[in-house]
């Protein structure tokens, strides 16, 4: 094989033409895929050829071959689970953290990367209005948001009632009492698992599925010792946020820890005109999003916050004699994740931050806001559609009557190709749900969603 400055140039111009032929393509193409799986495993596989091939080569048999099972999940026409599009200066800067190729857990290391990161952190907190001071790491994704959040509570917690979790670890240690609301994200439940927490207490939330704060209190009291409480910042169906100042105030009346699970609906707090959503949850100790969601930087980057640096980083930092620390720094990245090695997330964080500044993120998010209540609005026009939930941030839940009535519709979106909307099921109905997460979602994007759900329905109905 060759190997140098020419055939570097050759593969990185060929993924830059593929790359902007994909981008131009997303306005028009069908969105979901057009085949499946294992109709592309054969092209992809094989037996392992003993030659090599030159490496613009592969490029171009790679992305020829998976273009017909690609999702078009950056078109501004997407809105299936809660997957945000990519700004054009998160993706570009997304390409020189590859280029770079910096271990990003040590700041001796890699200072750039960390006087990023550092950075961006910092922009968060002031956008957030979170405290400062409070740690943030990057992660992989929502998941291991929460998960390192709810560990640094863990270590505290145990620490508080006497337990050294690092020399003795849980066996005999107290037992922390884990709290959720019913509607909780399941990756919540996830985090606790990995955590070997055990399955929550789980406390009932309103129609909405907002916690409530009487419940919670009645919970807590059943029982003494150590408790962790998750809140939420977005519901999955609803997109409603947990009446934070209440449960809070319980949650402290107990000595619990308090986490937010807040995976798209954190960025709430950096609209003026969506804040409110998000009153009182700086008074938490911990908090989780992801950044590819609503802010749209690219796959893959979690974002977790908390307070207590001092926990997060005995939770998930060690020392060894053959790492290099920065001994004038504010500590190294890898004591605020699960991970030594990783690339360096936070750079598209702050290049998406840096080309919005503060007014471009607020009308982000509060352009995606606007979109759902635009889309709920259509829908709520057309005959024989219940919008099911209280459209006040990003996603709207819509059903079609009886439940076979509503798969059948969102079957025959998915066919159209025109939109993607992915079913659920909430409150006991099956439900489309529609959740708004692109930047590339206007006008236009709302009347193409309004009109695919309109001409599917009249489908079904027809059929």
């Amino acid at each position: 094989m060759r190997h140098g400055d020419d055939e570097y140039s050759s593969a990185l111009s060929a993924a830059a033409g593929h790359a902007a032929a994909w981008l131009r393509s997303l306005p028009d193409r069908h969105v979901g895929p057009l085949l499946p799986a294992h109709d592309l495993t054969g092209a992809f596989g094989g037996p392992l050829p003993n030659s090599g091939m030159p490496a613009a080569d592969v490029v171009d048999l790679l992305a020829r071959t998976a273009e017909p099972g690609l999702m078009a999940m950056p078109s501004g026409r997407f809105f299936g689970w809660v997957i945000g599009g990519t700004l054009p200066a998160a993706l570009a800067s997304d390409w020189l953290v590859s280029a770079w190729d910096q271990n990003a857990g040590l700041r001796y290391a890699t200072p750039a990367m960390a006087a990023i990161e550092e950075s961006a952190g910092a922009w968060l907190l002031e956008l957030l209005g979170l405290p400062g001071g409070s740690d943030v790491g990057f992660v992989t994704g929502a998941t291991m948001a929460n998960f390192t959040g709810m560990a640094a509570g863990r270590w505290r917690l145990l620490a508080d009632a006497g337990w050294d979790l690092d020399r003795d670890g849980l066996s005999g240690a107290p037992r922390i009492r884990c709290f959720v609301g019913r509607e909780r994200h399941d990756t919540v439940d996830l985090g606790l698992r990995y955590l070997g927490l055990g399955r929550p207490v789980v406390v009932d939330a309103d129609y909405q599925g907002r916690l409530i704060p009487a419940a919670l209190e009645a919970a807590l009291s059943e029982g003494t010792g150590p408790a962790l409480v998750c809140l939420q910042a977005g519901n999955l169906h609803s997109g409603a946020f947990d009446p934070f100042p209440e449960a809070i105030r319980v949650a402290r009346e107990h000595r619990a820890w308090v986490h937010i699970d807040g995976a798209f609906g954190l960025w709430a707090a950096a609209a003026p005109e969506l804040r409110h959503l998000t009153r009182g949850y700086e008074d938490a100790d911990s908090w989780a999003t992801d950044a590819h969601k609503t802010l749209n930087v690219p796959y893959d980057c979690g974002i977790a916050i908390v307070q207590d640096a001092s926990a997060l980083r005995s939770a998930m930092g060690l020392h060894t004699s053959y790492l290099i620390h920065d001994a004038e720094g504010p500590g190294d990245p890898f004591e605020k994740v699960p991970e030594l090695s990783r690339r360096a997330r936070g750079v598209p964080v702050w290049a998406a931050l840096k080309s919005l500044g503060r007014d471009g993120v607020a009308a982000q998010v509060q352009g995606l806001a606007a979109a759902a209540s635009e889309i709920a609005a259509g829908l709520a026009g057309l005959d024989g559609v219940e919008v099911l939930n209280d459209v006040e941030y990003t996603q709207v839940s819509v059903a079609f009557g009886d439940d076979d009535t509503t798969r059948a519709v969102t079957a025959r979106i998915i066919e159209d190709g025109r939109v993607w909307m992915s079913g659920s099921r909430w409150r006991d109905r099956d439900i489309l749900r529609v959740s708004v997460s692109n930047w590339q979602t206007a006008e236009a994007e709302v009347a193409t969603a309004v009109a695919a759900v309109g001409s599917a329905l009249e489908s079904v109905r027809g059929g």
